[in-house]
Parts: C-alpha cells; sequence; structure tokens
C-alpha cells in the first residue's frame, strides 16, 4: 500500500499534534500510512520521560508542550524540517527498534548527500556529526537531528526532526534531549546553503527507500 505523504507549510504544533492524535485512534487496517512534512512555529515539546528542570531559561515568547512521545525535551521552530511519520507497524513488519534504525540511517544517507559526515551515538537516539567529520572541530559531536516517536495500536505518530537553519539560541534555554551541555548544530552553521526544500526532498526520498524496503 503506498504512503501518502502531505506537506504542510508551516503548522501550529498544537493543533498537528491533535491531528496526529486523532489520525491513529480512529485508523484501522484499511488506512493507508501517511507522512507529514512541515515545519513550526518556536515551540519547546518535552516528551513523557521529561523533566521540565531540563528547560532552564523559559521563554516568553516559546511556549512549552507536554507531549505523549517518548524522549525528553527539545526545541522546534522555522528552518527546521519536521517530518511525522503514521505508520501501521505491524503491516509494513516493524518493530519499533528496527524503524528507530532505519529513520536514523535516511537522516545518515541524507546528510551524506551535502557532503556532512553524521553517526550514532549508542543509547542516545538522534543523529550526530561524526568525531572525524571534516568540520570545524567545535562542531563535532554535536548533534544535528532529533527523533521521537509514539506506538499505539501498534502504529506510530511523531517523527523526527533535522536542524537546516534552525534557532540555536533556542536550544541553549533546554538541556536538548535531558543532556547538559550537549551542543546543537544545523546544517547551514556547517556550511550548506540549500534551502529547506531541497534538503526535504532528498530526506523524504530516502525515508520512503528505508520503509519499502521493509
Amino acid at each position: 500500500m503506498p504512503i501518502l505523504v502531505k506537506h504542510l507549510g508551516i503548522a501550529n504544533y498544537e493543533s498537528t499534534y491533535q491531528a496526529m492524535r486523532d489520525f491513529t485512534q480512529h485508523r484501522d487496517s484499511g488506512t493507508p500510512d501517511e507522512i507529514w512534512v512541515l515545519e513550526h512555529p518556536p515551540v519547546f515539546t518535552l516528551g513523557l520521560a521529561g523533566d521540565p528542570e531540563n528547560l532552564h531559561t523559559p521563554s516568553n515568547q516559546i511556549p512549552m508542550v507536554q507531549v505523549d512521545r517518548g524522549g525528553e525535551i527539545t526545541y522546534h521552530g522555522p528552518g527546521q524540517i519536521v517530518v511525522y511519520l503514521l505508520l501501521d507497524l505491524r503491516r509494513l513488519g516493524l518493530f519499533v527498534k528496527e524503524l528507530v534504525s532505519r529513520i536514523e540511517q535516511a537522516l545518515i544517507d541524507t546528510l551524506a548527500d551535502f557532503g556532512l559526515q553524521a553517526e550514532r551515538h549508542p543509547g542516545a537516539p538522534g543523529i550526530y556529526v561524526a568525531q572525524d567529520a571534516n568540520v570545524a572541530p567545535e562542531n563535532r559531536g554535536a548533534k544535528i537531528a532529533a527523533l521521537g516517536l509514539k506506538v499505539s495500536k501498534g502504529c506510530s505518530y511523531h517523527g523526527l526532526a533535522l536542524n537546516v537553519a534552525t534557532d540555536l539560541g533556542a536550544f541553549a534555554r533546554i538541556h536538548p534531549c535531558g543532556y547538559e551541555g550537549l551542543k546543537t548544530v544545523d546544517m547551514q552553521t556547517l556550511g550548506i546553503k540549500d534551502n529547506t526544500d531541497i534538503i526535504g526532498q532528498a530526506l523524504l526520498g530516502h525515508l520512503q527507500k528505508q520503509l519499502i524496503t521493509s
């Protein structure tokens, strides 16, 4: 069954979050999977395991929303590609651990398309600039993409976020993913000038490839 891709532009976080939950709650075995590609206005989101104290410098301009995904606190904002994966994992024959691995591989492959070497860090979901990448030393090991998923009735929602040209100052207000001192970076800082549409299409292609091969 083909996956329906929806490009939602800039979409309010809370209404999109509720739409994901409604979609998953009401879908059945015949509902096609969907991938939503979008950006959010500035928002902090706190996962189920999150500690609100990890928002150490709150902002009156950036709300924080408690959500039901896994993981800790993160930031979403303009210049960041957000992809929500509304998938029937049973139909795809995927367990959550394998889905996470495939998402991470799609991100690694996308960054490689633009000349950036990236890697996983065991026990810390997401994608990081490789320690031996050809970038400024201070950016090696920095987190460039985050992911967090929720599974309900064998179906996933939430997804991933790739920093393209993001407000990195917002990340300085939090302990990203609960790690104090974790540096966050975006592709623009690493010298990539392509726009979010071009990078988003590359990411979407790699995600679809990873899901089709299931």
